[in-house]
């Protein structure tokens, strides 16, 4: 059985149509980490926040057993815990887990395969994301973790490649505009915790070199994020918002939305925004002169 088909098999609590996504998104983040630092082990006491904040923005309300699959996932033979003395896992307490050092990484078998057939590793994400998220949720997932669906080839063991996503670039940016967009102002929260419907946009994209910093990052809204990327939206260099007169949007709603933009300033970060990053983005995104403010 590949590992696809072992990672879409393993035991999750289920019934009554409820859900418990614990074990996916461990493996998911796992798939991540594999795919920026290799075979290297993940220490329990480093990651348990990170872990408790996915299950509690992608999993459902109330989530419990935050602590679970780092343990549990043991028993479906694709993960192996040890402590710091090279002991095997102290159980599911995560008091235990932090005191004995424990870390986790994938099963020898596992490794072999992931290094034997890179492309495994992205097929895997799909099959996991496909099978317990809508596709709505693929992207925040992918962006929170660091992972690359687009990257096909993992990292040698105990080598860092220079070009990697950082997953702490959509937290950095947030946090820079108040977690509020930088166009509409939107700033939507679930429960006062999770923000909802805001995105880490690049300026200059990554993938054309782009950088994972601030002064590279705005905090936009799903839908502005798409105009923007589309091209219908930018920065000027004074920080102000041009539209393209190429959209056209007939609605109220619309010219609320889009059209009522123009002219609008952006407060900059105190990092800051790059001149550089805006050029290229009109330059290389926007689609022609914009509209009259």
């Amino acid at each position: 059985m590949s590992f696809v088909e072992r990672a879409l098999a393993v035991r999750r609590w289920r019934k009554d149509g409820k859900r418990a996504p614990h074990k996916p998104l461990l493996l998911l983040y796992a798939l991540a980490r594999f795919q920026r630092e290799g075979d290297a082990p993940i220490v329990y006491s480093a990651v348990e926040g990170e872990l408790a904040a996915l299950v509690r923005e992608f999993g459902p309300p109330n989530p419990t057993g935050l602590h679970y699959p780092f343990h549990h996932l043991t028993g479906d033979g694709l993960w192996t815990v040890t402590t710091r003395d090279g002991g095997p896992s102290p159980g599911p307490s995560p008091s235990r887990l932090r005191d004995s050092g424990a870390r986790g990484r994938f099963a020898p078998e596992v490794v072999d395969e992931l290094r034997r057939r890179p492309e495994v590793v992205v097929q895997a994400a799909h099959a996991l994301l496909d099978d317990n998220f809508p596709e709505s949720l693929h992207e925040g997932i992918c962006e929170a973790i660091g992972l690359d669906l687009h990257e096909t080839v993992p990292v040698q063991a105990g080598v860092v490649r220079a070009r990697r996503r950082d997953p702490g670039f959509r937290r950095a940016v947030l946090r820079a505009y108040e977690y509020m967009c930088a166009f509409c102002g939107y700033e939507g929260r679930l429960d006062d915790s999770a923000s909802v419907g805001l995105d880490a946009a690049h300026i200059r994209w990554f993938a054309l070199d782009g950088p994972d910093t601030v002064d590279n990052g705005l905090c936009l809204c799903s839908l502005h994020h798409v105009l923007f990327d589309k091209g219908v939206l930018t920065l000027t260099d004074d920080h102000r918002v041009d539209v393209t007169g190429a959209f056209v949007g007939r609605t109220p709603n619309t010219r609320a939305q889009v059209h009522a933009l123009a002219g609008r300033r952006v407060e900059p970060p105190r990092q800051g925004i790059g001149p550089a990053h805006l050029l290229w983005h009109r330059a290389e995104v926007f689609r022609g002169a914009g509209i009259a403010a």
